[in-house]
């Protein structure tokens, strides 16, 4: 069964992506805000409409939750979280620094999760064997010395700060690193988990953006929690890093914050 599903979603994200590809870099997508401001597209809507049809189609007792569509039998053995286009700001601008987020929970706990870039050509899979990147199994990297590691956050700001404020508040926690960067939203996760990155800081998650990264970060090797050290799967921020460093890095946005 365990290579079912990943051939399955290796299916949705190939499927998925298409449908993203045709609208990347578009004159019309469809733009429109939702009440949060946040932006949404006719790709995100259609790719996850695409999804849910598939997996309805072949797990009709498996529940869904999805950002654009809501929740579907939540309380199923089997549920698929999803996230059709994590990073919408950058798609929007012609950036590909965003993908398509897909993780399956088996009673309440991340089994599977999948990172999908379709203008890249890049799909990261986390499963319960590992971590693969187009097949290829990946692993964190092993940095432990500060002044080389490579720090990304996203550019997300907690309510309870000014944007100015908390960009300001990230590049305090990272003084002294290698490299300091927004490369952001699920992209950072499979920087991390392919060996291209060391931290990647979320201060605002979802469930449909956290989940599916939590199988794909420690089937690389590495540590995923929220910004106090708790465990991801309860979380509403996220901290992914390398084991040598994901002490520090919550004990300096500790500090920081």
């Amino acid at each position: 069964m365990s290579e079912d599903f990943a051939k399955f979603i290796e299916y949705l994200c190939k499927e998925s992506g298409r449908l993203i590809r045709s609208f990347f870099g578009a004159e019309d997508i469809g733009l429109e805000h939702k009440e949060d401001a946040t932006p949404v597209t006719r790709a995100d809507r259609e790719a996850e409409a695409l999804i849910r049809a598939q997996i309805e189609g072949h797990f009709p007792d498996h529940g869904i939750i999805g950002e654009e569509y809501g929740s579907d039998r939540e309380d199923a053995d089997y549920v698929w979280i999803l996230d059709p286009i994590d990073g919408t700001q950058s798609f929007v601008h012609g950036v590909p620094l965003f993908g398509t987020l897909i993780g399956l929970l088996h009673e309440g706990k991340p089994i599977y999760g999948a990172i999908n870039q379709p203008i890249l050509g890049e799909l990261c899979l986390g499963t319960p064997e590992g971590t693969l990147l187009n097949g290829n199994p990946v692993r964190v990297r092993n940095t432990e010395d500060w002044a080389r590691a490579t720090m990304l956050f996203t550019d997300a700001v907690p309510p309870s700060y000014k944007k100015a404020t908390w960009k300001v508040k990230m590049h305090e926690a990272f003084q002294g690193a290698g490299i300091v960067r927004t490369w952001g939203d699920c992209y950072g996760y499979l920087m991390v988990a392919s060996g291209r990155a060391d931290v990647m800081v979320d201060p605002i998650m979802n469930p449909w953006d956290l989940l599916p990264l939590i199988p794909v970060i420690r089937g690389a090797g590495g540590i995923i929690t929220d910004l106090d050290g708790n465990e991801a799967e309860a979380g509403s921020s996220a901290v992914a890093a390398v084991p040598a460093l994901h002490t520090q890095v919550l004990e300096r946005l500790q500090k920081a914050r």
